[in-house]
């Protein structure tokens, strides 16, 4: 799509939302449920178009990260969108009284929404439903590594919606650069830190209000107490998920000094029971493209030439990727690119493997002897979309919470915080700002309108001047009881 066109699109979308300022609640649900219509009845061909970006993935990975979250957002959503809408009633202080005050939620008017490649669908339609859910039009610009996806999107979404409603712009980097740069009334990004500035800046020029999701470090705590076999088969799920490219996967793991060994062997039991095999194992997800792989095999040979241990969870990294020949029917390239997962012992602060953002199924390992070591370097660095935390100590897990900021914590398990409707969903920081989900995400994309409504009889009269003896008293008397 060129410049022009994107621009008479943005167009028809902010003109319809001036027109219909006011959204009922009954066209709100319709469009709620239209969506909801159409996972039910294109699913199964848009967790195929995320099996064909990918090349290996999954459709119950698919079904479970992207289609399961997006249904249980709609049902949440649909449930206490009445309730949400209402017009909040505020107190009013007693120097204002008889009069009384509201606030009315509005919506914002047309949201923009791009999107990233390793949640297609979770990432694109979840922050459409709670803008929907606000009354607003959007705007999604998927991403172009995922074409298939990105294509279906656009179709299906054309069957349910006419363009002043929802739309799908398809195209490069330079698309999403001129899609940034348009005056939404909000701008929705998850992406990298490093584009997620891009795009703040781009929205800043026309003073548009963003939210961004970016990434970052996500610390993963193991206490001294901690059940290692159970913590090992969690942190196992939450890093291989999606091969780690998961924006909250655990990026590297803090261990109690002398606990390395038994750690490590119950890591390595827990991925044989998650995944007995990898290449051409289906539920185990490919490395997006090559380009990507390739940025993970230098970050390990990186760490190695400065001293890390790499060890592979296979049975011989060599022989696994030698044997792409004998690939199922996805073909060779695809499971060339399931890259085994991997612990990295060893490592420091200066390699970049603990500079980066992993985005895949490596995960370093760092032994600590006391654990306001352990907080010292999570606050020496960006502040994390993510920390978990495993151990029973729970005066010690208060401390750890209170002593450190980020987006979200689990407690004993990883990413499970993301999955309930009612907490807010968001980063801090360098991993981003403001967040959606349930409330927060329809409030996020709202316009919360103050009105004060003035009695007949208003004491403010009083205020007025001239001033004199009259009005000293009076204020003599709000200060009393103010």
């Amino acid at each position: 799509m060129n410049h022009t066109d994107l621009r008479a699109l943005f167009d028809q979308q902010h003109q319809a939302s001036r027109r219909q300022v006011e959204v009922p609640l009954v066209v709100r649900r319709e469009r709620l449920l239209r969506i909801q219509k159409l996972l039910e009845e294109h699913g199964v061909t848009l967790a195929a178009a995320v099996q064909a970006d990918f090349g290996v993935r999954s459709p119950q990975l698919t079904e479970m990260a992207d289609l399961m979250v997006l249904r249980t957002m709609l049902t949440h959503t649909l449930r206490h969108l009445a309730r949400w809408m209402k017009p909040r009633r505020v107190w009013t202080p007693l120097h204002l009284l008889p009069a009384s005050a509201r606030i009315e939620r509005q919506p914002l008017g047309v949201v923009g929404i791009i999107s990233p490649w390793n949640y297609p669908l979770q990432l694109a339609l979840g922050p459409a439903i709670a803008a929907m859910a606000a009354g607003n039009r959007v705007m999604l610009k998927p991403s172009e590594l995922t074409p298939h996806t990105s294509a279906q999107l656009a179709h299906v979404i054309g069957q349910f919606f006419a363009p002043d409603e929802f739309a799908v712009v398809q195209g490069d980097a330079q698309v999403a650069s001129q899609f940034s740069g348009l005056p939404f009334d909000h701008l929705v990004f998850t992406g990298s830190t490093a584009v997620g500035r891009k795009v703040a800046i781009a929205a800043a020029q026309q003073l548009t209000p963003t939210t961004l999701e970016l990434g970052g470090k996500s610390p993963c705590i193991v206490a001294s107490d901690a059940d290692l076999e159970q913590a090992a088969l969690r942190i196992a799920h939450g890093k291989l998920l999606n091969a780690g490219q998961t924006c909250i996967a655990p990026d590297y793991l803090l261990l109690p000094k002398g606990q390395e060994q038994a750690f490590g062997d119950a890591y390595a039991k827990a991925v044989a029971q998650l995944f007995p095999s990898f290449m051409g194992n289906p539920d185990y997800a490919a490395i997006i493209n090559h380009k990507h792989y390739a940025r993970l095999r230098v970050l390990v040979q990186q760490a190695e030439a400065q001293g890390a241990y790499v060890q592979w969870l296979d049975d011989g990294q060599g022989a696994q990727l030698a044997s792409a020949a004998t690939a199922p029917s996805w073909g060779k390239e695809a499971a060339q690119r399931q890259m085994p997962p991997a612990l990295v012992w060893n490592v420091h602060s200066g390699m970049d493997i603990m500079r980066e953002e992993i985005f895949g199924p490596l995960l370093p390992v760092i032994s600590y002897e006391h654990l306001d070591d352990v907080i010292h370097a999570i606050n020496a660095g960006e502040r994390p979309l993510a920390l978990y935390w495993f151990g029973n100590d729970e005066k010690l897990r208060d401390s750890v919470l209170r002593r450190t900021v980020s987006g979200g914590v689990t407690v004993n398990d990883t990413l499970m915080h993301v999955a309930h409707d009612n907490l807010p969903f968001g980063g801090v920081g360098a991993s981003g700002w403001g967040a959606y989900h349930g409330e927060h995400g329809f409030l996020r994309f709202s316009h919360q309108k103050s009105v004060f409504l003035q009695a007949k009889w208003s004491p403010a009269s009083w205020l007025y001047p001239p001033y004199g003896a009259k009005f000293e008293r009076i204020m003599a008397l709000l200060r009393r009881f103010s």
